[in-house]
């Protein structure tokens, strides 16, 4: 064979192979389908039995929430919304109440203030979620606006009417509960947790054991009724401390006492060679666990601390049982009027978007958080 004709051959056995597409079905969305929902008799009967609930009771509800709903009527004149009860829904009632429901008893007039002080809670929030803040101006940024929130609440300066704090109500009352019971709860959660785990100090470990397991062995309900009923009694006659703050500081012992094992198990975590490493750089106790320790454990329970936050956000509804106007009182007593009626779930829907919509950002959050601090570990 001459040189030409075998640097042909060459040539043609090194090159590769054409690439051919993959199978159709085996890529792509009609791949996915295949794979998760069609992948066998079975799968396809369960995911074809579901897909046709889902349509029905999909139709059904934009018939009901849409197409048959009366969105506004005359006045107190319900009669239409009557007329379509259980075919339709009527949003007529959140046309009407939507202040109420949002602002509770709240002087009408000043529903500027309660409305001001909810945007200024969303921007704190929005604040301190980015990590670009993380500085020590932000501790006196929340100072400042939680005291202007404070002031437009209670009025009383600067030309704002005095509003007693009794007819506080709706989603500023909520977001206030919340707001200072994850404050305040998360250090007392971290004192319990290091005293729980504490060798040195058996008297103090025994209190924090004490007081973990006395809180969480009993409802938040009657925490709130104990600071609501009996805790008054044991006053000093003439004085006489508010049922909002109460109600508050029994939230706060009550999300401590949950928090502190969360914290307590992201402490166990933590190897102990990072213990020893820090006692060999001669740190001591506190610098060892405020710049090794505490902050390793604290990113390992972002997930269950969130989980609690969120718990602790929607369990501040319970507060309707001792008289506080919160959100879900609020929206409770909106259908007390005998025009209104039987229109319940229109008012819980409302009230349940907006609990979703403060627990879905926390949850994003708390999963962007944790991807951002631990970007070596994939859940």
């Amino acid at each position: 064979m001459n040189a030409p004709a075998h640097e042909a051959v060459q040539a043609v056995q090194s090159a590769d192979p054409p690439m051919r597409p993959p199978p159709m079905l085996q890529t792509g969305i009609v791949g996915w389908l295949r794979a998760n929902l069609f992948s066998s008799w079975i799968s396809t009967a369960v995911t074809l039995a579901l897909a046709y609930l889902l349509v029905r009771y999909a139709i059904a509800f934009v018939d009901w929430a849409f197409i048959n709903a009366v969105w506004s009527v005359p006045g107190q004149d319900t009669s239409a919304c009557r007329a379509v009860e259980g075919s339709g829904a009527c949003w007529a009632l959140i046309t009407e109440k939507h202040r109420f429901i949002l602002f509770g008893t709240y002087p009408y007039d000043e529903h500027w203030r309660p409305a001001l002080c909810c945007v200024i809670f969303v921007g704190l929030y929005l604040i301190s979620a980015n990590k670009r803040f993380w500085r020590r101006e932000l501790a006196l940024i929340w100072l400042v606006s939680l005291g202007a929130i404070g002031v437009l609440l209670w009025g009383g300066i600067l030309g704002l009417t005095y509003v007693e704090q009794e007819r506080w109500g709706g989603l500023v009352i909520t977001l206030v509960l919340a707001t200072f019971g994850i404050a305040f709860a998360f250090p007392l959660a971290i004192v319990l947790a290091l005293g729980r785990r504490s060798t040195s100090l058996p008297a103090v470990r025994a209190l924090c054991v004490v007081y973990i397991e006395l809180i969480r062995g009993v409802p938040l309900i009657s925490l709130l009724f104990m600071a609501s009923v009996m805790f008054p009694l044991f006053l000093p006659e003439g004085l006489n401390i508010d049922k909002l703050l109460r109600a508050q500081v029994a939230i706060i012992l009550f999300a401590a006492a949950y928090l502190a094992e969360v914290i307590r198990g992201g402490l166990q975590a933590i190897p102990r060679g990072q213990y020893e490493a820090a006692e060999a750089l001669g740190l001591s106790y506190w610098k060892k666990t405020g710049l090794i320790v505490l902050p390793q454990a604290l990113r390992l329970v972002i997930p269950p601390m969130v989980n609690n936050f969120i718990g602790l956000f929607k369990d501040t509804s319970l507060v309707l049982i001792i008289g506080i106007f919160d959100l879900l009182n609020a929206a409770k007593t909106s259908i007390i009027e005998p025009a209104w009626q039987g229109f319940g779930v229109e008012a819980y829907i409302k009230v349940s978007i907006i609990y979703f919509v403060f627990c879905y950002a926390m949850s994003k959050y708390s999963q962007r958080l944790e991807a951002e601090l631990n970007p070596g570990r994939r859940r």
